[in-house]
């Protein structure tokens, strides 16, 4: 599946050059939705509180720290929709659920409260994009022509991000993540049909 990224090999950029470009592009040109998929089941986040929480076995706190965000989350919405913009996310969701993905879907399920458009698929929906062995990249679309391939340790930590500019790449990545969009469940169904498999250790 990385042809759908083109024959072009893109830029890559560090972790802090990532992370100042995505905030230099990011609603940058108004009238473009940001199309987002998450595979990994594990990712390492020491910059959010919450996940440091979770890591240390505090859910309790974990999960009031994510509560904490719905302020921060409505206002992104609320620039997202100043600037003719949606959020959409598709997440993989593998069971049985990791302790990570069991943190992150509380987060996910704030978001969506918060005017984020998440929807969660199964690797049965996936399956045929990586008979390589290969899985699918993270990938985040900005503007018209922007697309991050974001890029993590093997612990899960992030590393930065190969950087495409150009509008087929951009185009092509947000069409493939719309039609798993379409085959998703609404986060908020997803959870609480799961609620015994979400629910967090005490």
């Amino acid at each position: 599946m990385r042809d759908l990224l083109g024959s072009s090999s893109g830029e890559r950029l560090a972790l802090d050059a990532y992370r100042a470009d995505f905030r230099k592009r990011d609603f940058a040109v108004d009238g473009w939705d940001s199309w987002k998929l998450e595979r990994r089941q594990h990712f390492v986040e020491p910059g959010d509180a919450s996940w440091r929480a979770y890591s240390e076995g505090d859910w309790a706190r974990a999960l009031e720290l994510i509560e904490a965000r719905r302020g921060g989350l409505f206002h992104l919405s609320q620039l997202a929709a100043d600037h003719d913009c949606r959020l959409l996310r598709v997440r993989v969701v593998e069971f049985p659920v990791t302790s990570y993905l069991t943190w992150e879907l509380h987060l996910l399920r704030v978001r969506a409260e918060c005017g984020e458009l998440i929807r969660v698929v199964g690797p049965e929906q996936i399956s045929q994009y990586e008979q390589d062995g290969q899985q699918l990249p993270e990938l985040i679309t900005l503007g018209p022509d922007t697309v991050y391939d974001i890029t993590y340790d093997a612990t899960g930590l992030g590393e930065g991000a190969t950087r495409y500019t150009d509008a087929a790449t951009r185009e092509r990545v947000a069409q493939f993540i719309a039609g798993l969009y379409e085959q998703g469940e609404d986060i908020e169904s997803f959870m609480a049909r799961e609620a015994a498999a979400l629910a967090p250790a005490r």
